[in-house]
């Protein structure tokens, strides 16, 4: 016989805890008559499988024991050396070694923030729509949230320091996405980040930077992280390999300049799993370290992804009626469509599930659910006829709202 918990054996904190939407629909994509526009899936045939594999080969030769035993909770000093010097490379940040975690996912840097800010009834800051894995980490330390307008150039700093100057108590940090957003796609303008970062250092508020989708830009790189414009220490920045090479590996990064923070993170982290996989780690970095190889594939993902995401707008304009509004991002995985005319996209996804289309409704990514006509389109993960014969479908389920 089952046992069942009675609901006051478990912590509180449960009662906030959702089923992700994202992953609560991957169940229904495994019909493979099912077009999926709603996980966040890189595309699968575009991972470099042979070069990973000779990786793999490289590191058991090589580093075989020290890949399969117990390592440090930072992370290997390979793998933090190689954040470090891209980062560098590419944004003149000054990032040293010992300011970078390796984490499993960027999701567990999300949650390790969360756990060394956040108690019951604290303020989080974030973008409008945001991220909906983010609020679901932070849900788990029962938090209040500040949502920020935002609008195609990203979060409005206008509205950023209306909203401290007004906020009693202050929010603990603000989170955002400044490079192709997820969900909408946008991407924070260059103007606007020393601006944000201005008014956070006015106000004492540290920034969460999560960069998940920087090295996929499609017409030129995103503007220089916020990371960049920040006094040492005012902001975190996060960084995955998931995006660039494989989610499967969950390799990802945190650069933690505060060395009182980052103190307390690693020691979070090593309360929650001791340490990332070393032979992940070992692995990313035999294939990454190579930077024509590296710089080879990212090629190939942005051209590929740029062509989906032409596919798919081109799709829009051909099938969807006039009400239907979206956005052309300039990188990433995603665009935010908005179906207008009074139609709640929760509804619109019951329909469109009858015609073996799927997107995730928008009501989710805002923290007050109180918006409910928008939809998070994926473009990456399907070839550009599965894209165009998938729009024609959800036009279908929008016409008959």
């Amino acid at each position: 016989m089952d046992i069942v918990l009675p609901p006051a054996r478990l912590a509180r904190r449960t009662e906030r805890l959702k089923p992700s939407t994202i992953r609560e629909m991957l169940k229904v994509t495994q019909n493979p008559a099912v077009i999926s526009f709603g996980g966040g899936l890189p595309a699968a045939e575009l991972f470099p499988v042979d070069d990973i594999s000779a990786a793999q080969g490289r590191v058991m030769r090589t580093r075989g024991a020290a890949a399969l035993q117990y390592s440090v909770t930072d992370g290997i000093p390979e793998l933090r050396e190689w954040v470090a010097a891209r980062l560098n490379a590419r944004h003149g940040l000054g990032v040293c070694t010992e300011d970078v975690v390796i984490t499993g996912g960027s999701q567990q840097g999300l949650d390790l923030y969360g756990r060394v800010f956040l108690d019951a009834g604290d303020v989080v800051a974030l973008e409008n729509p945001s991220y909906l894995g983010a609020i679901q980490a932070f849900d788990a330390f029962e938090p209040r949230y500040l949502p920020i307008e935002s609008d195609a150039d990203g979060i409005v700093p206008d509205a950023l320091a209306a909203a401290f100057a007004a906020a009693d108590p202050l929010p603990k940090f603000l989170y955002l996405v400044p490079n192709y957003e997820n969900p909408t796609g946008n991407t924070l303008a260059a103007q606007r980040r020393p601006q944000v970062v201005d008014i956070c250092a006015r106000f004492g508020v540290p920034v969460l930077e999560d960069d998940p989708y920087g090295e996929i830009w499609f017409e030129h790189p995103a503007p220089p992280p916020l990371i960049a414009n920040a006094a040492k220490g005012a902001v975190t920045y996060l960084g995955t390999g998931s995006k660039m090479v494989a989610p499967g590996l969950r390799v990802a990064w945190m650069v933690i300049p505060d060395r009182d923070l980052r103190d307390k993170v690693v020691t979070a982290k090593q309360g929650a799993d001791l340490h990332s996989s070393s032979y992940a780690q070992y692995v990313f970095h035999a294939y990454a370290e190579d930077g024509a190889r590296l710089e080879a594939h990212l090629r190939r993902v942005r051209a590929t992804y740029a062509q989906r995401r032409d596919a798919m707008t081109a799709a829009l304009a051909k099938e969807m009626p006039a009400h239907v509004r979206w956005n052309v991002p300039a990188g990433g995985m995603f665009l935010w469509a908005t179906a207008g005319a009074g139609i709640d996209t929760e509804e619109l996804f019951e329909r469109a599930v009858r015609d073996d289309v799927v997107f995730v409704p928008g009501r989710p990514f805002y923290p007050n659910r109180d918006r409910g006509d928008g939809m998070r389109l994926n473009f990456s993960a399907m070839p550009q006829a599965r894209i165009a014969e998938g729009i024609a479908r959800l036009a279908r389920a929008v016409r008959g709202a």
